[in-house]
């Protein structure tokens, strides 16, 4: 068997946006409860402009006990969303697109969720060989910092490099 991601010219998924989703269906009344846009534009988007897109995503998501879901996408960050809710939370920054199914474990009492980021070939993604963890935060500490609120989410290179360009 031969299988090929169907891309236009400029790389991106050939129907029209959102090129990808994540559900939460209520299996009981076999309904969709709530969907998100998982992913934004990016990693293919001229000059790293983060379109609020959705991308394609190869591994499933994680569910935790503690009503998160944690998925990734081809542009390169691992989200978590409220599982009531479908509201993304938090992301981080990867080496390459996360195409696998997080895990999550615990150890000296404190939870971890780890993903494989290898990107994908055929999705025109940057390649890596990387297992990345993150620490989930206890109540008492502080949320994400500057960094991670600004510089380090979908489209904040972008902003950054636009003010470098103009200061500098």
């Amino acid at each position: 068997m031969m299988r090929y991601v169907l891309l236009s010219p400029l790389g991106l998924p050939c129907n029209p946006p959102p090129w990808g989703k994540i559900p939460a269906v209520d299996l009981t009344a076999g309904k969709i409860v709530w969907e998100s846009t998982l992913g934004t534009s990016e990693e293919l988007a001229p000059l790293g402009m983060a379109a609020h897109t959705g991308l394609p995503s190869f591994g499933a998501p994680l569910v935790t006990a503690g009503g998160l879901v944690f998925a990734g996408a081809l542009d390169r960050y691992l989200r978590a969303f409220d599982a009531a809710t479908g509201r993304e939370l938090w992301q981080g920054r990867l080496p390459a697109a996360a195409q696998a199914t997080p895990m999550t474990y615990e150890w000296q009492g404190r939870q971890y969720v780890v993903v494989a980021a290898g990107g994908h070939r055929d999705t025109r993604s940057e390649a890596a060989d990387s297992i990345v963890a993150f620490r989930l935060p206890h109540d008492a500490e502080s949320g994400p910092s500057l960094w991670s609120r600004t510089i380090d989410r979908p489209g904040g290179r972008f902003w950054f490099e636009v003010v470098v360009a103009i200061v500098g």
